[in-house]
């Protein structure tokens, strides 16, 4: 009797623990679940998204297939399928064009060491890069501008370099951005409005900016404000993780530097440029670097420096360097910015403003005149050595005319017909087809909002088009919950990334055989329309520019391919 009743009491113990083991099971599944769907934001969403996809939904979107003639079909059995495996750990940050230990190899002269080194195909990682030990998802804009997950980036190293400049403070498992920077280390706000007691941020005049050794990029954060949106850009140097910083903040930057090669942006871009204290030597190399700044800046666009040496003769004790050594550096930059016939507007404090002439009219009865660039394509900038000349204006009809046409205020200018359209100087694509590119991509997108029901919600705030053409995806999509980095890639028939920034949008030139220069995990979504079939005839396999964009993507996210099957270039 003894023996049976312990035998039921072992069997209903027994079931008890089985059932607890289960039911804890089950909660964990179901939180972990919770976790990476909806809210907690993880791959799920894209999983979900797979299976309910009805592709007849995007009726203008080419899905078939077109091998050998045989339209329609595809034989898997032929199909050759890679995985791409986990990297090792110490890839958690990998960046492999500014990989830190094969820049040691190149020459520090003009920050050469610093700019794109990529490796040789033998080098290349076909493997994806693996999130941090703890990763969490990022705050929503505009919480993430103040607030990063420590775990994401866990370098502690700025919130001692720069305490006393309020750049970044570590407050328990959370990074804090306070808004401050070495010129405005108690905040941006003050700062940018001091500039825009001068400058026209207010009025949607001035929307695209370039801030040079951006540094956590708290300046082009605190420009949402005005409706300015900001390419920063800074090294991947002792400053560790600046950039990475940026990204999580959901603050448009890549790694980048003024050094022997010229900017990845087209001439005529931007609409103002910036400068606080980004230890870039504006006087050297006989304004090479000032020439540079020239080119992208926009007709009737300003130049702000803020920082040594501006104001000398009040701070040269603070900054600890010779009264003689920061004179000739500010009679060196307004040497050279005069040659550039800059009219300078504004000087108080630290801060100095110059704004570029509307056309060269103004500057033909100099004494002095620069030497103007020979190469006749302005565009033509990837991997293309810095020089020390003026790209020229474009001839304009009369003496009070704008070069590119009269500025418009944004958000008017996202869906007026750019200049570089309207003149004809994109061959090929004129008002009707600009026009008919933009009611397509409207429709494509709202096609893209019934699948993903969160698309517009502000999940997605760092977004990039691998393949921008005319920019019409990032207008269809413009919000303040999100920005995207428009990219031409650099063998594209037409070069149109001058018509992105003259709709008030940003966007770079890259080769998407190379790895893109960012961090990894630094996209929330990524939008590619044609890009392998753009690459097919390149002698370029699947794989390597796969392998060139799967570092970008967070570990949670969403990636958009508009598929079709061309030949051997393969999209999916």
């Amino acid at each position: 009797m003894a023996t049976k009743g312990n035998s039921g009491e072992n069997r209903t113990r027994g079931s008890m623990s089985l059932f607890i083991v289960v039911g804890l099971c089950c909660f964990f599944y179901i939180l972990g679940a919770w976790q990476r769907s909806g809210f907690g934001k993880g791959d799920s969403i894209a999983l979900e998204i797979t299976k309910k996809t009805d592709c007849s939904i995007l009726s203008n979107l080419n899905y078939e297939t077109h091998h050998g003639g045989d339209a329609g079909t595809v034989d898997d059995s032929e199909s050759n399928f890679q995985e791409f495996k986990p990297c090792d750990d110490r890839y958690i940050d990998y960046t492999p064009c500014q990989d830190q230990m094969r820049a040691m190899l190149f020459p520090r002269k003009n920050m050469n060491y610093r700019e794109r080194h990529c490796p040789p195909p033998d080098e290349k990682l076909h493997c994806l890069i693996p999130a941090p030990k703890g990763y969490a998802t990022p705050f929503r804009w505009p919480k993430s501008r103040d607030y990063v997950p420590y775990a994401n980036a866990p370098y502690k190293s700025l919130t001692v370099e720069k305490a006393v400049q309020n750049w970044i403070q570590y407050e328990g498992n959370v990074f804090r951005f306070p808004g401050g920077g070495t010129q405005f280390p108690h905040g941006a706000d003050a700062y940018i409005e001091e500039l825009a007691s001068v400058i026209p941020m207010d009025s949607g005049m001035v929307r695209t900016a370039l801030d040079t050794g951006c540094g956590v990029a708290s300046w082009g954060a605190y420009l949402f404000k005005k409706n300015v949106i900001t390419m920063s850009f800074a090294p991947r140097d002792s400053h560790e993780a600046q950039v990475q910083f940026a990204l999580e903040r959901g603050v448009p930057a890549v790694i980048g530097v003024l050094g022997t090669i010229k900017l990845p942006y087209p001439s005529r871009a931007f609409d103002m440029a910036h400068c606080s204290r980004c230890l870039i030597p504006w006087s050297a190399n006989d304004g090479m670097y000032m020439m540079e700044i020239d080119r992208v800046l926009r007709p009737g666009g300003y130049w702000v420096l803020s920082g040594p040496p501006i104001n000398w003769r009040t701070n040269y004790q603070a900054w600890q360097r010779p009264i003689k050594e920061l004179e000739e550096e500010q009679r060196k930059i307004e040497e050279i910015a005069k040659l550039l016939c800059w009219e300078k507007k504004h000087e108080k404090g630290e801060t100095a403003i110059w704004q570029k002439r509307i056309n060269y009219d103004y500057c033909q009865e100099q004494d002095t005149q620069p030497t103007m660039c020979e190469s006749t394509d302005a565009e033509d900038v990837w991997y293309k050595k810095m020089e020390a000349c003026v790209t020229p204006y474009p001839e304009t009809t009369g003496p009070d005319k704008v070069v590119g046409g009269t500025w418009k205020s944004f958000p008017e200018r996202l869906n007026a017909v750019p200049f570089r359209i309207s003149s004809g100087s994109i061959k090929g694509i004129g008002v009707e087809a600009y026009q008919e590119d933009n009611r397509s991509w409207k429709k494509h997108v709202n096609s893209y909002k019934r699948i993903n029901k969160i698309l517009d919600s502000g999940r997605y705030r760092n977004i990039m088009d691998m393949n921008a053409g005319l920019g019409s995806f990032a207008a269809a999509i413009e919000s303040p919950k999100l920005w995207v980095m428009n990219v031409m890639p650099n063998i594209a028939e037409k070069d149109t990334l001058g018509v992105i920034y003259e709709r008030g949008l940003i966007g770079i030139y890259h080769d998407w055989c190379e790895a893109f220069s960012t961090y990894p995990r630094t996209y929330d979504l990524i939008h590619a329309n044609g890009v392998f079939t753009l690459y097919k005839d390149k002698s370029v396999s699947v794989d390597t520019i796969s392998s060139s964009f799967l570092i970008e993507i967070k570990a949670f996210d969403l990636l958009f391919l508009k598929v079709s099957f061309s030949g051997t270039g393969i999209e999916h």
